[in-house]
């Protein structure tokens, strides 16, 4: 029984590996993608939290952009996919603007702290905490279009939690319009990067 049990096994790891075949991961240092998160996160980390939940929403907001709109010049750069390009320029254009209306805001806006604030930090770098968890745990292929699609899905998750918590904790309507408007738009991004790869099946 010994036997044929470790004979059934051999067999199972062999068509494991035979099912594998294509697949050549990439280490997460030496992906670019990666990389650019990397140093986004270290920013957002280093950020002087105010206890303003509209303020620190803004704050982060517009230095999360700023990691989507690296990646997305990434994408134009090294990506090959039409698609995938198309959407990368949506959200360089999208994301700059709503960048400058966050910079219009923090400069016009003067920062309360408050208890309700203070639970949005949290929430907020939990947010920042599980985006980077998901990265890291991802299979990354060195391919510019399929790790681009795959991990926007995972930056543009951590920014619906984040607008989430905006709509929980904040009390300024321009902030939370915003917040809405963020939800709606990357629901719909998430779907079609999704849509992309299962439809081109990377792995």
């Amino acid at each position: 029984m010994k036997v044929g049990f470790a004979l059934l096994m051999a067999g199972t790891m062999t068509a494991c590996t035979k099912n594998n075949d294509g697949i050549t991961p990439q280490a997460h240092d030496d992906n670019v993608y990666q990389q650019i998160m990397h140093a986004n996160m270290t920013q957002m980390n280093a950020m002087k939290m105010t206890g303003d939940a509209d303020h620190d929403f803004a704050m982060m907001m517009q230095m999360h952009h700023q990691g989507a709109i690296d990646m997305a010049n990434q994408e134009l750069k090294a990506g090959n996919d039409q698609t995938m390009k198309t959407m990368a320029q949506n959200i360089i254009t999208s994301q700059t603007t709503e960048k400058a209306q966050f910079a219009q805001f923090i400069s016009s806006h003067t920062p309360t702290a408050s208890s309700a604030g203070q639970a949005f930090d949290m929430m907020a770098m939990q947010d920042m905490d599980k985006m980077m968890k998901a990265q890291d745990t991802r299979i990354l292929t060195g391919r510019s279009d399929v790790d681009f699609a795959a991990l926007m899905i995972d930056h543009h998750q951590s920014a619906l939690d984040m607008a989430q918590n905006e709509l929980k904790y904040g009390t300024v309507n321009t902030m939370r319009q915003m917040a809405q408007k963020i939800i709606d738009e990357q629901k719909t991004e998430i779907s079609q990067f999704q849509d992309w790869l299962i439809t081109n099946k990377p792995y």
